[in-house]
């Protein structure tokens, strides 16, 4: 026996790598198809994918023992190389059995890549074997194709799990590489094995009992085949992960749809052609309180019950709509199973198959929170907040619909509180709110049972709107209840407070075709009210326009009367009537008009007040009243006070001590010097007042209440307050000689003057008569025409100043 050495066919060894390829890429593909099969679907791939790796491999091996020649013909053991074969594929059946799952191990892979690398090397030497020779191995190459055949059935399976998932032509290219590097690694343990064999002839008493094969054609021929069943291997598979990926891509929209329709806010129902519900959501169960179980197996006829009756035909009409493939929105109501109302916006959205309705969804929103919001909006866009009733804009646009209504006659009625604004003013926006509410609500009582419309236009400003049945006489009796009611005293903070209506009325259309004239005229008859003493109606008349344009004119002259220097002081001496000594004067305002001469103040007091120009006016009042007094002191004296009106509006102004020691510091007067009148009404919020008057007190300047015992405050007032002098109002010394109920009440302000160590003072004085009865009762400081009209300065300066500074008084 003797060694034979064979030479190599290069064409047949690139051939068995090309078909090393192809096998190896075929079952990176064929692991990822048997990890996500399950079923009798797995077993069929296993046993697909394990004759492929194992035809794949025998084919590669079985080329490449062809792709070697020796000196001498060689026959093939038949029975051998059908048993490689099998040995093949069994190891590779086990192989992928063990890795081919969702989740692998490194214990499940190792275990793997062992059968695999033990098929594939009883494959080899089992088909080394079938060739009738000699055939003896060097063990260390014997040993180094064993490992490469583990080393790559472990990378193979290993690289067949990592690359089982995914689409993208990335992945394509990536198992391509790596069947590029398993083809090498199984080529490689192939020729390794090979070339640790060494043939030895047989002796010629050796008798070969195997088949002679024609090694190209039958290389070529199985290489072919093995390529053409991979191929067809591939295309299987190629064709299986596209449908693969088609049902994986329906699965998975099938699980967003589901995830939309079950996570959806809106309640969903699915409806077929038979109006049968054939599915639903659990946003719906929550939206009609009813249950799962009570809308499986139900028809869309059993929901109609829940709609609010007066909805449920015109949503029945929008359903059958849908059916002939509109889509309906639409909005409705149904009762809970709890029994309250839900407000819902609904879809009818029609499902079309091939051009057919095949059913229909029905979508439905709650948008109960929603519609109220809106509501409530709507509410106030045409509402008073304060007071619920409708305001400005809803009044308005009631009076255009009654004017296009095209009444007969209607009436409109303007009315406005007298003296809320000093309540307000005085006791806080909070007490104010509360009593424009008890006032709304007295009105309100008026009107029951009367068709009028009542709106708040701001403030203390209300509306009425009676309609044509009302005659003129029924307006005017409207007109006084509430009045009556108005006039009625208002308990707050332990006190009764006290205020009047003004109410102007205009008839249409005598007094107005449009809505703006109707309430110019009805504004205009409510000021004429005001203007007469207040608490009243007046209808309006033609005279009553003349009169407001004249008004309007004199609040555009008055704003200028200031800057042109038209407003002057006069000085009423105020006179101590024992020895007849000037003890004070009073500051008044006089309005000095261009064409109309010299105003009094009772008519344009009231328009400065009304307008805000009293500001304005009340700091010029007081700067050259302190300014006329330091002249007076400079000029040799005598050192005597000045008295100063403030208006509510002044009182209750920010900072009033600090503006008027301001006023103090530039005109040089002392505070001591300065006295201010202020009247009851200002008194209503005992707490404001008292922080107000202790700051002006602590400056040194003097407090005087005037018109003492005119309003409606609490005497409780005089003993809080850091108040210098009552004034005795003119209205109780004008009869003091006729009437004992006057002479009473003068003796009793006079004596508790007296007994609150309080100075006081009366006003109006004129005759001997009245003078003789207040020194009767210890009061002898007094002003009044008895003693002097107000005069201006240069007269005050001649008739006392001049004389009493002669006199060294």
């Amino acid at each position: 026996m003797h060694h034979l050495h064979g030479t190599y066919d290069m064409v047949l060894v690139a051939f068995s790598y090309v078909v090393a390829v192809v096998a190896s890429y075929t079952v990176l593909d064929l692991v990822g198809r048997i990890s996500t099969s399950k079923g009798l679907f797995r077993w069929l791939w296993l046993l697909f994918g394990a004759i492929a790796m194992g035809l794949g491999v025998w084919s590669m091996h079985f080329v490449g023992m062809l792709a070697f020649s020796l000196n001498i013909s060689v026959a093939y053991n038949l029975v051998k190389v059908i048993l490689s074969v099998v040995v093949v594929i069994a190891a590779s059946f086990l192989a992928l059995y063990v890795v081919g799952r969702s989740q692998l191990s490194w214990r499940l892979l190792l275990v793997g890549g062992l059968l695999l690398a033990t098929g594939i090397s009883a494959m080899h030497y089992i088909g080394m074997a079938a060739m009738e020779i000699h055939i003896s191995y060097k063990p260390v190459y014997f040993a180094l194709s064993i490992l490469i055949a583990i080393v790559a059935s472990i990378a193979a399976l290993w690289l067949a799990f990592y690359f089982r998932k995914g689409t993208e032509p990335s992945r394509m290219w990536k198992k391509l590489g790596s069947g590029l590097i398993m083809g090498a690694a199984v080529v490689g343990m192939h020729y390794t094995g090979m070339y640790a064999a060494q043939f030895q002839m047989l002796d010629a008493l050796d008798e070969t009992k195997g088949m002679f094969l024609d090694q190209k054609l039958l290389a070529y021929t199985i290489a072919g085949g093995t390529l053409f069943t991979l191929g067809l291997s591939l295309f299987g598979i190629f064709i299986s992960n596209r449908l693969s990926r088609k049902d994986t891509e329906i699965q998975e929209h099938e699980k967003w749809y589901r995830s939309l329709f079950e996570n959806n806010q809106d309640g969903i129902i699915s409806i077929n052609m038979q109006y049968r519900i054939i599915g639903f959501n659990s946003a719906i169960t929550q939206l009609t309180g009813l249950t799962g179980e009570w809308f499986r197996n139900q028809t869309i006829d059993n929901i109609l019950p829940f709609i609010v009756p007066e909805d449920q035909e015109r949503t029945r009409e929008m359903f059958v709509k849908s059916r002939s493939g509109e889509m309906q929105t639409y909005q409705t109501a149904i009762i809970h199973e709890q029994g309250h109302r839900v407000e819902l916006s609904v879809i009818n959205a029609p499902v079309i198959l091939d051009g057919q309705v095949v059913g229909s969804y029905i979508i439905a929103k709650d948008i109960t929170e929603e519609k109220q919001s809106k509501e409530k909006i709507q509410h106030l866009a045409f509402h008073d907040e304060l007071t619920g009733m409708p305001n400005r804009r809803m009044f308005n646009e009631v009076l255009g619909q009654m004017i296009d209504s095209e009444a007969e006659q209607f009436a409109v009625m303007v009315m406005d509180l007298d003296r809320f604004k000093l309540i307000n003013d005085s006791l806080g926006h909070t007490y104010g709110d509360q009593f424009l509410q008890e006032m709304c609500e007295r009105i309100r009582r008026c009107m029951e049972g009367m068709n009028v419309t009542l709106a708040r236009m701001g403030g203390d400003e209300f509306t009425l709107l009676c309609d044509s049945r009302y005659n003129r006489e029924e307006v005017a009796d409207l007109a006084e209840q509430i009045i009556r009611a108005i006039g009625v005293p208002y308990r707050l903070k332990e006190n009764d407070f006290y205020v009047t209506a003004s109410i102007g009325i205009a008839l249409y259309p005598n007094d107005g075709a449009d809505a703006v004239q109707l309430l110019k005229n009805a504004d205009t008859a409510m000021y004429e009210v005001k203007k007469n003493g207040k608490n009243g109606y007046q209808f309006y008349t033609g005279e009553l326009n003349e009169q407001l344009q004249e008004k309007i004119e004199l609040e555009v002259e008055l704003r200028q009367a200031i800057a042109r220097k038209q407003l002057f002081l006069n000085y009423q001496p105020q006179i101590r009537a024992g020895d007849g000594q000037m003890i004070g004067v009073e500051a008044l305002v006089r309005w000095n008009h261009p064409t109309k001469g010299t105003i009094s103040p009772g008519v344009f007091i009231p328009i400065a007040e009304e307008t805000g120009i009293i500001y304005e006016m009340g700091t010029w009042v007081l700067r050259e009243a302190c300014r006329q007094m330091k002249e007076w002191h400079r000029g040799g004296g005598p050192l005597i006070p000045v008295s100063v009106n403030l208006s509510s509006q002044q009182f209750h102004q920010t900072n009033l001590a600090m503006y008027i020691k301001e006023i103090l510091e530039e005109t040089g007067l002392e505070p001591q010097y300065l006295e201010l009148e202020i009247t009851e009404s200002m008194m209503m919020d005992a707490t404001v007042s008292r922080s107000i008057l202790n700051e002006l007190t602590e400056s040194g300047i003097r407090i005087s209440l005037d018109d003492f015992g005119t309003g409606y405050s609490s005497l409780s007032y005089l003993k809080l307050l850091p108040i210098h002098k009552l004034k005795i109002d003119r209205s109780f010394i004008r009869d003091i000689t006729e009437n004992n109920n006057d002479k009473a009440i003068v003796a009793t302000i006079i004596s508790m003057a007296q007994h609150l160590n309080m100075d006081v003072i009366a006003e109006g004085i004129e005759t001997k008569e009245q003078l003789d009865i207040l020194m009767d009762n210890d009061c002898k400081k007094i002003q009044g025409y008895y003693y002097s009209k107000p005069l201006p300065a240069q007269d005050v300066e001649e008739a006392f100043f001049a004389p009493m500074r002669a006199s060294g008084s």
